[in-house]
């Protein structure tokens, strides 16, 4: 039996997995899919058709899978998905997605997630990211692996922020942050790349320098955007297999950039 405190509400049609632990005061609504080693705190709300993967922790009073914050929304039946082993604090908010995109916002596995944060509809957040306290996400934005997220920062609807991107604090972001860069201010600026990010992740000498090449030319160079991708793709071979995918990340990113790149 799932371990529920005597003052939880957990709706009969709800499939919780039998080690699932769950606070006092906490709802869970009928179409709510738990998985295994999942704890969940006291005074949360989940609810719609939500699906929780395996070993999360949700701190209290959280609030996961209310309807989308959209004047469009007419009660389609859309979804929130979280992965395995996310570390979801107090206070946050992830709403379901929007029958006007995929239906679904998606959070995958491994991520950190501080208190306060607002995962909008349709939001795709990848792995091993680390959104801190009070950082918004609005719909439909996208964010690779890997990606630092300061508090206090707002991300404008339809963003991208590509992997390993790192966004300073209280960042304003109305445009899109290619893969390995570092971004913050408002209006935003780039400041780098996420060297340290990169060293503590094992990326090689090698492939360091060719990250620090990539950031030479979309901003150092005076370039123009397409000519910058042009030298970029021109980098292909010049270090392994892991350098050659490096550059597929950022030239397949700059490729689908739509909102223009912080520059």
């Amino acid at each position: 039996m799932a371990l529920i405190h005597s003052t939880a509400l957990v709706d009969p049609a709800a499939e919780l997995a039998e080690d699932v632990s769950v606070g006092a005061y906490t709802v869970i609504g009928p179409e709510v899919v738990v998985g295994a080693g999942t704890r969940i705190g006291p005074h949360c709300v989940i609810e719609g058709r939500t699906r929780i993967g395996r070993d999360n922790q949700i701190f209290q009073f959280s609030s996961l899978g209310a309807a989308p914050q959209d004047k469009k929304y007419a009660g389609e039946p859309t979804e929130l998905h979280i992965g395995d082993r996310n570390t979801i604090r107090e206070f946050c908010t992830f709403n379901r997605g929007t029958a006007q995109d995929a239906g679904v916002t998606r959070v995958g596995d491994d991520n950190w997630i501080m208190a306060y944060v607002h995962i909008a509809h349709d939001v795709q957040l990848g792995h091993k990211t680390i959104l801190a306290n009070n950082a918004t996400l609005a719909g439909h934005v996208h964010v690779g692996d890997w990606v630092i997220v300061g508090g206090l920062t707002g991300v404008h609807q339809f963003v991208q922020i590509g992997a390993h991107a790192m966004v300073g604090f209280a960042t304003a972001l109305s445009q899109d942050v290619p893969p390995f860069m570092m971004i913050d201010g408002n209006p935003a600026q780039a400041r780098g790349f996420n060297v340290e990010g990169l060293r503590r992740r094992g990326f090689s000498r090698v492939r360091i320098a060719q990250v620090k090449q990539m950031h030479k030319l979309l901003y150092r160079e005076g370039l123009t955007l397409e000519n910058a991708r042009a030298q970029i793709e021109a980098l292909r071979g010049g270090t392994d297999a892991d350098g050659d995918a490096d550059l597929a990340l950022m030239l397949e990113f700059l490729e689908r950039a739509k909102r223009g790149i912080v520059r």
